[in-house]
């Protein structure tokens, strides 16, 4: 088997790459190191299963090359995290709707199957949780930006479950909640590494908002198995599912337990969203998905909690910060 996975030097990518090698498959990656890095990937290029190619998706010829030969496509290729999406929506909407179509209309010439990575922002401002994959999207205004990454992401959704429809190309779409681990940066808003970091610095730990507001937080390693297992249901094609994990945690909540495990001395500052995104930023009070369709599907079950979660990001963020400093 001969897996092309787009995105494939961020942070889910790799570690994706890692299981599937391991697995005794052949991996090749399309990543233009926009947000991925070639650090998440350097201990697997000298490995004859492993290819890695450093180009946009938009560039048509080669993404239709790599598709060519693929047996399967993993389209995780997006631009990520809130502070991207505010500060960029154009190339926010660009890239994930142009290239999700791109992808879709590469695979459907030989009809390779692709598993689309979505979001669990797609729900919007859904208060009824937890949230369900039949449940209706409920968007904010076109005039906020900050939802313009969940409606690329249904449109993205829209246009696979078009594909399997219409064209009989098979398509199986992940909307992922709230993945962490090793690799993961807070460059772009992620909540646990960004307190991690600020924690081990003895910085102010800043929390956006109130802190009220819950989330849910699954491993990484738990997710990419859930992409393997689904990629390998042929029952799951033409489907939705959620993937995470279930167990909530508030955002003051999540600080604190972060400060306490690094032994930090960092107070918790509180900054509105005003100051951290844009003027009349909108947010979710609480993202909780039913787990019930993909245990159905795959018998998942998550085997990291969010002890073992900041265990090995802190100890990856530790190892990272060492190496930083000694090459300094």
């Amino acid at each position: 088997m001969r897996t092309l996975i787009t995105g494939g030097a961020g942070f889910i990518g790799s570690h994706l790459s890692d299981v599937l090698i391991e697995n005794g498959e052949s991996v090749i990656i399309i990543d233009d190191l926009s947000s991925g890095s070639i650090e998440n990937i350097k201990h697997l290029k000298s490995n004859p299963k492993f290819t890695y190619v450093l180009d946009t998706i938009m560039n048509k010829s080669v993404l239709m090359e790599l598709v060519d030969e693929a047996d399967i496509i993993f389209h995780l290729a997006a631009a990520v995290g809130v502070k991207m999406i505010v500060e960029s929506p154009v190339k926010t909407i660009e890239t994930n709707i142009h290239g999700t179509e791109l992808v879709l209309q590469c695979a459907n010439k030989k009809k390779k199957p692709v598993v689309i990575a979505s979001s669990s922002e797609v729900y919007g401002k859904n208060s009824k949780v937890p949230f369900k994959e039949k449940d209706d999207l409920v968007l904010g205004p076109t005039t906020k930006s900050r939802w313009s990454y969940g409606c690329s992401k249904a449109i993205d959704e829209y246009l696979a479950l078009a594909y399997w429809k219409e064209k009989n190309l098979p398509t199986i779409i992940a909307r992922f909640f709230n993945t962490v681990g090793p690799r993961q940066t807070g460059r772009y808003g992620m909540v646990v590494p960004r307190f991690i970091d600020q924690a081990l610095k003895n910085e102010p730990i800043t929390v956006y908002g109130d802190g009220t507001q819950t989330r849910c937080f699954a491993h990484v390693k738990d997710i990419v198995k859930a992409l393997i297992d689904l990629s390998n249901t042929s029952k799951a094609i033409g489907e939705i599912f959620n993937i995470g994990m279930d167990e909530e945690i508030s955002i003051e909540d999540l600080a604190k337990k972060i400060k306490s495990v690094t032994d930090s001395s960092s107070e918790i500052k509180y900054v509105s969203y005003d100051d951290a995104y844009e003027t009349g930023f909108e947010d979710m009070a609480r993202r909780v998905p039913c787990l019930e369709k993909i245990r159905k599907y795959i018998n998942y079950q998550p085997h990291y909690s969010l002890e073992d979660i900041l265990a090995d990001t802190i100890g990856y963020i530790k190892s990272s910060q060492k190496l930083v400093y000694h090459y300094v």
